[in-house]
C-alpha cells in the first residue's frame, strides 16, 4: 500500500464569524497545503462555510484568540505550521517565502510586519497599541522588532515544546517572548495589511485594543524561566 506524501505546511486560521471573508482567503492557500480553520463559536455558518470550501474544520469552544490558535496548533500534524487571520486583511500566500526561508533553516520564526493599504485598515489606537507592546517587548528580550502580528511561520514540534499557555490575546506574543528565551532566530518581514472584511474582535475598539494590551503586557512580565527548548 502506498503512503501519501506528507502534508507541506498546515495554515491555523482562527475563525469567529468569517463567512464573508472566507472564500477570498481560502482561495488563497497554497496548493498543497491544508487550511485549518478553528471555529471558535460562531454563529454566521462559517464551519460549515469553510468546510464546503475544502478547508479542515477544527472546533474550539473556549473563546480567545489564543485557545483557536492553540487548538489549530494541536490539530496540526505538518512539519511547518503557519498562521493567519481569517478576516481578508492578510493574504495567506505571502506566507510561500515565510516557509521557504524557515524550510532552509534561515529563520526559526517568521514574523510579517504589517504596513496598511488601505483607508481603515489600520486604526491609530490599533497601531498605538502594538507600538506600545513592540517597545515593551524590546525591553524585554531586546529584539528590535516592529509589529507583533499573526502572520507567521515555524515548525510545529518546537513551538509545542515551547509550552505556550495563554488562550487568549497574549499569545501572538507568548509565541514570541518564549521563542527569544530559547534562542530562537527571528525575521520579520513587510507585509500588506488590508482593510478586515467585517468588524474586529480583538482591535476593532479602544477597549478591545487595551485588552490586548493588558493581557500581552501580564506575558511580559513573565520570568524566562520557563523557556522551551532550542528549535534547531
Amino acid at each position: 500500500m502506498t503512503l501519501p506524501p506528507p502534508r507541506k505546511v498546515d495554515v491555523v486560521l482562527p475563525c469567529l464569524n468569517e463567512a464573508e471573508a472566507l472564500p477570498w482567503v481560502l482561495a488563497r492557500i497554497p496548493d498543497g497545503w491544508r487550511a485549518l480553520v478553528v471555529d471558535n463559536g460562531s454563529t454566521d455558518g462559517s464551519a460549515d462555510l469553510a468546510r464546503t470550501l475544502g478547508a479542515t474544520v477544527v472546533h474550539e469552544p473556549r473563546r480567545g484568540f489564543g485557545a483557536a490558535c492553540h487548538a489549530g496548533l494541536s490539530a496540526a500534524d505538518a512539519d511547518i505550521v503557519c498562521f493567519c487571520d481569517c478576516d481578508a486583511s492578510l493574504d495567506p500566500a505571502l506566507l510561500v517565502p515565510f516557509v521557504d526561508e524557515i524550510r532552509s533553516g534561515a529563520a526559526d520564526l517568521v514574523l510579517g510586519r504589517r504596513r496598511a493599504r488601505g483607508r481603515g485598515a489600520w486604526p491609530a489606537h490599533a497601531r498605538a497599541g502594538n507600538l506600545a507592546l513592540a517597545r515593551m517587548l524590546r525591553h524585554r528580550t531586546g529584539l528590535r522588532l516592529h509589529d507583533l502580528g499573526p502572520l507567521r511561520a515555524t515548525r510545529r514540534e518546537p513551538l509545542l515544546a515551547l509550552g505556550l499557555t495563554d488562550r487568549r490575546s497574549g499569545y501572538p506574543l507568548e509565541m514570541v517572548v518564549r521563542a527569544a528565551d530559547a534562542d530562537w532566530r527571528i525575521a520579520e518581514h513587510d507585509v500588506p495589511y488590508l482593510p478586515r472584511t467585517g468588524a474586529s474582535k480583538v482591535t476593532g475598539t479602544w477597549r478591545g485594543t487595551w485588552q490586548a494590551v493588558r493581557d500581552m503586557s501580564r506575558v511580559l512580565r513573565e520570568s524566562p524561566d520557563h523557556a522551551g527548548g532550542t528549535a534547531r
